[in-house]
């Protein structure tokens, strides 16, 4: 958008002279014309004087039509012209209304092509109907005849004048405009006629007897008098209407976004000036606002036809900047304007106490027009109403924000996220698909456990800078809430949504660095792709959901939606009722699985294990159902469901002369709660069981999460005596070395190392490290997942002591096992007070 200079104005409006010149030089041709064909030419000086006089005083209550830029004035001189058509010879008419409209123009300051162009019509038009009065046949009397002379003559009068005006308007502000000046025109022709009537009436009072003056002087100062007051009524009429209609525009505006487009129009009109212009300073995440509205040009420009000094007085001064020649102003600023405006108000909007930015107008429409002392009052009261508009805009625009954005990150909220997603799904094209990619943040929890939520919040905001500033242009990135950000863009295919997640996981994962600290920051990341997985964005999100959560199972990972992950989420959300019930009614079993002296193959005890065999959905896997305790605050009851069944069968061998140590798995939220370890000291005291014969196994990632959370249960368990195990080591990112730390007194070899070593050269050296460091430690390590002889023998040979697996036994139910150790222990062992030791290995 771009304004018109000054000069470019100055230069159309010196176009004028184009029509001008020839009007100046028939007004010459025709002026020696009647010079030379009518005689005496030239009459009383006296009468001529007077009726100059009146003409320039009918001259000054002008009724203005604005047509663009421009304003035509309607005035009275036709009927002072009417008395001197008929009582003053040619010239002498001429003279008189060229002197006068002369008088008025140079008293109302105009430019000189304007004023001059007012001279020349003037002069052409009174020639042309005093030649018209002239060549017609003169009637006697003030009758009808004379009347129809006059209309011919003051009918010569205004056509002139209209054609003349009609071609300068056209010439210096285009043809529209002339156009919209000829739709004015039926107006004028009424106010012609009536001074014509009015003028005729005087000359009929005149020819009764002169001292009709005296009334016609007397009525003429009463309707000045008149037309002052119904001016005043009128212009406050019109400025209440324009208020009304400002106030309807800014609600409308408002309502639709286009406010500050409907109050520079309005307030442009109301003040009737060229220009209207809104500065709103850069406040947050708002920039800078510089917008004008100017007659005659659609829409805003973003520029200000004024200088900036002028606003920041107003800003600084917190008052209103008044600059023209009826407003009077700084001279300073006055100069600082140049030419660039006649006249400006600049009025400070405020909010509170404080300024938000100024509104100004410029130029009053006409060059025979300017702002006056009283318009500044109007302005003002509009620029308060302008400020609480525009602050109640942004205080929406700001809600609106705040309702769709997230306040830590600034990135797009979840109703966003689903808003640009219905819109992607709308306008796909064929053959692609709508992605959405769900990072979920790990050990965000831990973080702000151990560092505060300051802490969690920066790498919140790190992970989302680093999301943003790595996605492809066209993608939309969002927080979903807590630790999960929500990305969605088109591609080609879902295989193509799997790779860019993985590779954008990859560039986030990166270490994150605040202050003195280092964090390794990873994530899950779930895909969803639209046709594939969805149509709509509830749908689409809720799997994704799924599938985010599926991929935290294996850490690091990203997981494609397929309905089986949902299948099993439902079957969890339909178990934690059922579970409930399964543990007020003591529906779970207690499986049992040898651990066995991997030297002499004793018996040395059982690891309890929790078994459900559903109604209706039959065998419930221990991952599902434990999960499902965590989430429905269940862990407590089923861990001392566990735990009372383990001791008091433990119990039982002890009576029965076999004393086996029994172990029981711990979630690691267990051990937050600082009550466990009490309540572990009263389930053994109840059964009778002593502390070394229970076993508590914590798995690597409960009890080496990075945080000094668990130590103090560990102490305390240790305490009482109990041992305790770390299960499933080398699935984590621990080393050995974290071990050191922590109260533990045995380490389980994960089965997936264990089951590798007879053919994975790497999974042996693994299985053996562990074995030789804990043992430098003093750490007892057990090897889970034994079920071959060869890899019974490599065990051996690396020294791991115990091991457990389906070469000797898989998990049994109680009366199983019995029958059991029936068949596998060796009685000779049993009644010499030994371990038991397994008769043959099956």
């Amino acid at each position: 958008m771009t304004s018109s200079s000054p000069g470019s104005s100055r230069r159309r409006t010196e176009r004028a002279w184009l029509i001008t010149g020839p009007l100046a030089l028939c007004a010459v041709l025709f002026s020696l014309l009647l010079g030379l064909a009518v005689q005496p030419a030239l009459g009383d000086w006296l009468l001529t004087l007077l009726l100059t006089v009146a003409m320039i005083a009918a001259a000054m209550p002008t009724i203005n039509v604005v047509v663009r830029r421009q304003a035509l004035g309607i005035t009275f001189t036709e009927i002072p012209l009417v008395v001197a058509l008929y009582l003053l010879p040619p010239l002498s008419v001429v003279l008189a209304y060229t002197v006068a409209t002369l008088v008025v123009q140079l008293r109302r300051k105009l430019l000189p092509p304007k004023l001059w162009f007012n001279v020349a019509l003037a002069a052409v038009a009174t020639a042309l109907a005093t030649m018209v009065y002239t060549v017609l046949p003169q009637p006697a009397g003030v009758g009808p005849g004379t009347w129809l002379l006059l209309l011919a003559a003051i009918g010569t009068h205004a056509l002139v004048g209209f054609v003349a005006v009609v071609a300068v308007i056209s010439v210096v502000q285009g043809w529209q405009s002339g156009r919209e000046l000829i739709q004015a025109i039926p107006p004028m022709l009424l106010t012609v006629a009536i001074n014509l009537a009015i003028g005729i009436l005087i000359i009929i009072c005149l020819e009764s007897t002169p001292w009709a003056v005296l009334l016609f002087a007397g009525l003429a100062v009463a309707f000045a008098l008149v037309y002052d007051t119904y001016t005043q009524f009128i212009r406050q009429h019109r400025t209440l209407a324009e208020m009304y209609e400002l106030t309807k525009a800014i609600t409308e505006g408002g309502a639709d976004g286009n406010l500050i487009d409907a109050l520079l129009v309005r307030i442009r009109s109301l003040m009737q000036a060229e220009y209207a212009t809104l500065w709103l300073p850069a406040q947050g995440r708002h920039p800078e606002v510089l917008l004008t509205a100017q007659e005659g040009k659609p829409g805003l420009l973003d520029s200000a036809l004024t200088p900036s000094t002028l606003r920041d007085a107003a800003v600084s001064g917190q008052a209103t900047v008044v600059v023209g020649s009826r407003l009077g102003g700084d001279p300073a600023l006055r100069e600082s304007l140049g030419r660039a405006a006649k006249d400006v108000i600049v009025v400070p909007l405020r909010s509170g106490k404080a300024v938000i930015g100024t509104l100004e107008v410029a130029n009053r429409l006409g060059d025979i027009n300017f702002f006056r002392p009283a318009d500044v009052p109007v302005f003002e009261t509009v620029a308060a109403h302008a400020a609480v508009a525009l602050e109640n805009s942004r205080l929406v625009d700001r809600l609106r924000h705040d309702a769709y954005h997230d306040g830590l990150t600034k990135l797009p909220n979840r109703r966003r996220i689903l808003g640009a997603l219905a819109e992607a799904v709308r306008i796909r094209a064929p053959g692609e698909v709508v992605a959405l990619l769900l990072f979920d943040v790990d050990r965000l929890r831990q973080v702000n456990e151990s560092l505060g939520h300051a802490a969690g919040d920066k790498v919140l905001a790190e992970v989302a800078n680093r999301l943003r500033g790595c996605v492809p242009s066209a993608a939309l990135v969002g927080r979903a809430g807590g630790d999960e950000f929500l990305v969605t863009l088109r591609l080609e295919s879902a295989e193509a949504a799997v790779e860019l997640a993985g590779q954008l996981r990859e560039q986030i994962r990166d270490e994150m660095v605040f202050d003195a600290l280092t964090l390794d920051v990873d994530t899950a990341v779930g895909v969803v792709v639209h046709p594939d997985h969805g149509s709509d964005p509830a749908t689409l999100l809720q799997r994704v959901d799924v599938a985010a959560t599926a991929a935290k199972s294996v850490p690091g990972s990203v997981q494609l939606y397929n309905p089986a992950l949902e299948s099993r989420s439902l079957r969890r959300l339909g178990l934690a009722g059922d579970l409930r019930a399964a543990l007020d009614n003591g529906d779970l079993e207690i499986y049992y699985q040898p651990k066995v002296t991997l030297r002499d193959r004793r018996l040395v005890g059982v690891e309890c294990l929790a078994r459900w065999e559903h109604p209706t959905h039959g065998t419930v896997a221990p991952a599902d159902f434990v999960a499902v305790a965590e989430h429905t605050g269940q862990l407590g009851r089923l861990t001392e469901f566990v735990l009372r069944e383990g001791l008091r069968h433990s119990r039982d061998w002890a009576h029965g002369g076999q004393a086996l140590a029994v172990a029981v798995n711990l979630s690691a939220r267990t051990l937050n709660d600082e009550h466990f370890p009490e309540r572990v000291r009263e389930l053994l005291a109840e059964y009778g069981v002593p502390p070394q014969l229970l076993t508590l196994e914590i798995e690597e990632a409960g009890v080496l999460d990075g945080t000094d959370r668990p130590i103090p249960s560990l102490r305390r368990l240790r305490d009482l005596g109990v041992r305790l195990s770390v299960d499933d080591f080398g699935t984590g990112s621990s080393s050995l070395a974290h071990l050191r730390r922590l109260p533990v007194h045995e380490v389980k070899v994960d089965r997936s190392f264990v089951q590798g070593m007879a053919t994975d050269p790497g999974d042996l050296a693994i299985v053996n490290a562990v074995v030789t460091l804990s043992q430098q430690f003093g750490l007892t390590v057990v090897a889970e997942g034994v079920e071959s002889e060869l890899t019974l023998e490599l065990l051996q040979d690396i020294g791991c002591e115990i091991g457990q697996g389906f070469l000797f036994s898989r998990p049994l139910p109680y009366e199983r096992l019995e029958a059991w150790f029936g068949a596998q222990v060796d009685p000779e062992s049993i009644s010499n007070r030994e371990l038991p030791r397994l008769r043959a290995v099956p």
